[in-house]
C-alpha cells in the first residue's frame, strides 16, 4: 500500500471502494451526515481505537474524516506517531458535501446539531448573558470578554476549546456497544 497523506473529495470518492473510512467526529456530527460506510471513531476515543485501526490499516488504506480536515489531521499525526499511515481528508465533509457527493444518516435517528452549530450557540449565549449580567455588575462583561479570547484563539490555532467540551455532553457521546461494534468490525 501507498502511503497517504490527503486526499480531496473528488479523489476519495473515486477510491471510496477501497478505503477503510474513519469518522472522527462527535456521534452527533455522524448521525448528521456521513461518507458512506464510514465508521465513528470519536477523536477522543482514538488511542482506545488504535489496536483495531491498526488492524484495519493492516488491510487497506485509511482515510480520517471530519468537518473541515483539523481534526482528521490531528488524527493522522497521532496515528502516524504510532506507525499507522492514513489520509485526511482535505476540506473534510464540508467539502464533500460542497462536491455533491453522497453521504448517509443512519434511519430513524435523530439528528444532534452539529458541532459547530453547538459552539455557535454557546459561544453566543455566554455573550449574551456576560452583557446583560454586566448592565447590573461590571464585572459579569469579563465573561463575554473571555468568550471572545478563546474565540480569536480557536481561529488562530485551528482548535476549539469549546468544542471539545461541548463533546463530553452525553448527546455527543457514544454509547458504548456502537464503539464497540465498531472497534471489532475493524479489527475484524
Amino acid at each position: 500500500m501507498a502511503p497517504l497523506t490527503a486526499l480531496t473529495a473528488d479523489q476519495a470518492r473515486s477510491r471510496l471502494h477501497e478505503l477503510i473510512v474513519i469518522d472522527v467526529r462527535t456521534p452527533g456530527e455522524h448521525a448528521s451526515g456521513h461518507l458512506p460506510g464510514a465508521h465513528n471513531i470519536p477523536l477522543d476515543h482514538l488511542d482506545a481505537a488504535l489496536p483495531a485501526l491498526k488492524a484495519a490499516a493492516d488491510r487497506g488504506d485509511l482515510l480520517i474524516v471530519c468537518a473541515s480536515g483539523a481534526r482528521s489531521a490531528r488524527a493522522c499525526r497521532r496515528l502516524a506517531d504510532q506507525g499507522v499511515t492514513a489520509a485526511t481528508l482535505t476540506g473534510g465533509t464540508t467539502a464533500w458535501i460542497q462536491r455533491g457527493h453522497d453521504t448517509h444518516r443512519p434511519a430513524g435517528t435523530r439528528t444532534p446539531w452539529a458541532m459547530d452549530r453547538q459552539v455557535r450557540l454557546t459561544a453566543g449565549s455566554v455573550v449574551l448573558a456576560g452583557l446583560i449580567a454586566g448592565q447590573r455588575w461590571n464585572a459579569a462583561r469579563r465573561l463575554s470578554a473571555g468568550v471572545a479570547g478563546g474565540l480569536v484563539l480557536s481561529a488562530l490555532t485551528n482548535t476549539c476549546g469549546m468544542a471539545a467540551i461541548l463533546a463530553r455532553l452525553p448527546h455527543n457521546r457514544p454509547r458504548t456497544t456502537d464503539l464497540e461494534a465498531t472497534l471489532a468490525a475493524l479489527a475484524g
